[in-house]
């Protein structure tokens, strides 16, 4: 292919209907990604409700605890006067007790009657509980007296930091991607695109090439005089890629709502859009120095050669040509973050469309009966993505790239570390794919000169 003329790259698939430069928002999305004004939001998530339910068992456990230890010698009322009308800091386990209490109010009232969305009323009772009991277990008798001298204070100390973790990596974690996925999806509904508003959705609203005409049962078959999708699985994967080309096209319209994450130096940014249905969203935005038809080339025209310069992928294998627009692929991921997130397979269908001003790529993971899940990899699953390249109008010799990148890579790997990886991984694409345009331009510039 480097040997091919820019303007036959463009003519190797049929023209769709043209974009406008800013992406209008007249695009519409299938009825399985339509995005709807969110309902009513509960005024407890149920994360927070877990939580406080946690910190009453908290209190009721260590409560009860006591009290099998009033009852493990003597009577139960000796040992209440003796622990409480006569306490005793050294000897007394009533103290604890009265901790578990403290936690319980200030956690109580701080998570569930103001329903704070801060860290600082359970790191406050966390350090007065961890303090008392430091200074409870050097100072006091307990220790000598029975088995729950070292029972209930590793308990409370226990429970209490169990508590704090469970608050920040688990109740306000959640409840920040929910706030930003309910923004997003008010965002779209209301201030947006007045079209995905909630109503009665026809198939003459979808986006539809103009050389079919929608809600045509012929309209899969039309995608040019060269090959079609035939079988019923063939026009499910055009069906698909369609889907996936509609959510990269609605992602775009959304960019004043993406959320800046991390930038490199070399100009490229990497962005997060919340999108309902499937989740954080990355997004890669970089200014190439080259053709835009070269970068097509390179990543949407050949994914199959993108193993012999792209390090972040060791296999991409195209299992079926569905028709002119549409395959399916096979593609196995390298191992990321110094090898704890291990190798990934995915299926994908890909759809490519020409349009006005530029090249897309757009696809979801899907099944192959070819590919079916091996014990090799962990199969992974991607959400609607892909690669669009941006000409630009004033100067030829330049580009915008953009990635979109929705993917669950499953196993049990935490969230955070995930995300730390695909921005990485993204970052690593670029420089790669950077080298790979200074390698093949000469071929491409002493073409031109010779023809």
């Amino acid at each position: 292919m480097h040997g091919e003329n820019y303007a036959e790259l463009g003519g190797s698939l049929p023209a769709i209907a043209s974009l406008n430069a800013s992406y209008s928002t007249s695009l519409s999305l299938p009825s399985p990604y339509l995005l709807v004004p969110p309902a009513k939001r509960k005024a407890i998530s149920d994360v927070r409700r877990t939580f406080c339910l946690f910190v009453t068992f908290d209190l009721l456990f260590i409560t009860l605890l006591w009290i099998i230890e009033m009852n493990i010698s003597g009577t139960i009322w000796g040992n209440l006067v003796d622990q409480v009308v006569k306490y005793n800091f050294r000897s007394s386990f009533f103290d604890i007790v009265l901790l578990a209490v403290f936690r319980f109010l200030c956690l109580q009232v701080g998570y569930a009657a103001f329903r704070l969305k801060h860290w600082w009323v359970i790191a406050f009772s966390t350090l007065v509980t961890t303090v008392f009991l430091v200074v409870k277990v050097i100072i006091s008798d307990l220790l000598s007296k029975n088995a729950f001298g070292y029972v209930l204070p590793i308990t409370s100390f226990v429970v209490a930091w169990v508590e704090t973790w469970f608050l920040d990596f688990k109740v306000l974690t959640q409840e920040a991607e929910d706030d930003r996925a309910y923004l997003a999806a008010v965002n779209a509904a209301c201030e947006r695109a007045p079209m995905i508003y909630p109503r009665p959705v026809s198939d003459g609203q979808f986006y539809s090439p103009p050389e079919s005409l929608a809600g045509s049962e012929e309209d899969l078959d039309e995608e040019g005089l060269g090959r079609k999708a035939i079988t019923a699985q063939e026009k499910e994967y055009v069906r698909q890629g369609r889907e996936a080309m509609s959510v990269v096209e609605q992602i775009l319209t959304q960019e004043d709502n993406w959320k800046f994450e991390k930038n490199n130096d070399k100009g490229d940014s990497v962005y997060t859009l919340e999108i309902p249905y499937h989740g954080k969203t990355f997004i890669l935005k970089a200014l190439m120095q080259c053709p835009a038809e070269l970068v097509y080339q390179e990543v949407i025209l050949q994914p199959e050669k993108m193993v012999q310069w792209n390090r972040t992928v060791s296999v991409c294998q195209i299992l079926q040509r569905v028709d002119d627009n549409t395959l399916v692929s096979y593609d196995v991921s390298a191992g990321a973050a110094g090898g704890v997130v291990s190798a990934r397979d995915f299926v994908n269908v890909r759809r490519v469309e020409r349009k006005r001003d530029c090249y897309m790529s757009a696809g979801m993971a899907t099944d192959h009966d070819t590919k079916p899940l091996c014990g090799r990899y962990v199969r992974g699953e991607n959400g609607p993505g892909g690669f669009v390249v941006l000409k630009s109008s004033s100067n030829p010799s330049v580009c915008t790239f953009i990635w979109v990148l929705n993917t669950d890579l499953k196993g049990r790997l935490p969230r955070y570390l995930i995300h730390q990886s695909l921005a990485a991984t993204m970052f690593e694409f670029m420089s790669h794919l950077r080298q790979r345009i200074v390698d093949v331009r000469p071929s491409h510039c002493s073409h031109h000169l010779h023809t």
